[in-house]
């Protein structure tokens, strides 16, 4: 699952045709959203046709007594947290959001989901009403751009680990080797990096460090004691890497290829610079 995701124990009791059956809920907030939305937290509350606001969103998704997928946008974040914080631990925790704190309800859902409700009809989108906004739906999976190369990466950040262990030596790209001195730490030499999306990507990122992006642009999340896993997008790329080791990026123009960057000289000054730009989740 996606950043911001976490699947729920199960759904909740059915009222009525129009009571929501809980399947997951995720958060859209400057420092956590899911990536397939936007490149920045702007850009995804765009998509949803909200305004970005600093406290954010917590989405809940599920189907109604007919079965229709339908995407809860509540005001009430923290609530959306608390929940996915118990999900993650393996507690049961009700997630009932309180009808004063419906921002909307939109048709379908932004991303698939592996789960449905039990007795009600399989997941399908509901019945167009006249003037209502098209259903939501996840990016098309036969197909490559940048919301499928968004999606990929947030994958990567969230199992980092396994994607690591399968990256032999050799495939790792050197960063560029020294940083000159007084220099920006992204600034890596124009040939240290062998594939030219890369350095676009990389030289980008550095421009971060001097004119920060829109929030949510680069985010931060807990790694370890000593680490913190960063999220970065730009036009065309995102990169997954970890402070205290190498960088990962997916390109628009490589469907589904996953090129990594070594830690050499330079990077870890780059990554620590972007981690200091980042909005943490508090």
């Amino acid at each position: 699952m996606s950043d911001g995701e976490a699947a729920g124990p199960g759904a909740d009791g059915v009222a009525g045709d129009d009571a929501l059956l809980v399947l997951t809920a995720m958060l859209l907030t400057p420092s956590r959203f899911p990536g397939v939305l936007g490149d920045d937290y702007p850009a995804a509350c765009a998509a949803l046709t909200l305004e970005p606001y600093e406290e954010g969103y917590g989405l809940v998704l599920g189907q109604d007594g007919r079965g229709a997928r339908w995407t809860v946008v509540i005001e009430d974040a923290s609530q959306v947290a608390v929940a996915i914080a118990a999900w993650d631990c393996g507690m049961e925790h009700d997630l009932s959001p309180d009808e004063r704190s419906v921002v909307c309800a939109l048709p379908g859902w932004p991303m698939d989901l592996a789960v449905a409700a039990p007795g009600v009809p399989a997941p399908h989108d509901p019945e167009p009403d006249e003037g209502a906004p098209e259903p939501l739906s996840p990016p098309d999976a036969g197909t490559w751009g940048p919301p499928q190369r968004r999606l990929g990466a947030d994958e990567i950040a969230a199992q980092w680990p396994v994607w690591r262990e399968q990256l032999d030596d050799a495939q790792v790209l050197p960063d560029g080797g020294e940083t000159p001195e007084g220099g920006v730490a992204g600034e890596l030499a124009a040939d240290a990096v062998r594939h030219p999306g890369v350095r676009r990507a990389l030289t980008e990122a550095a421009a971060y460090t001097k004119a920060p992006p829109p929030p949510g642009r680069i985010r931060s999340s807990y790694a370890s004691a000593e680490a913190r896993t960063l999220r970065v997008d730009g036009p065309g790329w995102s990169m997954v890497a970890r402070t205290d080791d190498i960088a990962l990026f997916l390109l628009d123009e490589e469907p589904g290829t996953v090129i990594p960057v070594g830690r050499g000289a330079a990077l870890p000054g780059l990554l620590a610079a972007l981690d200091g730009l980042a909005v943490h989740p508090s």
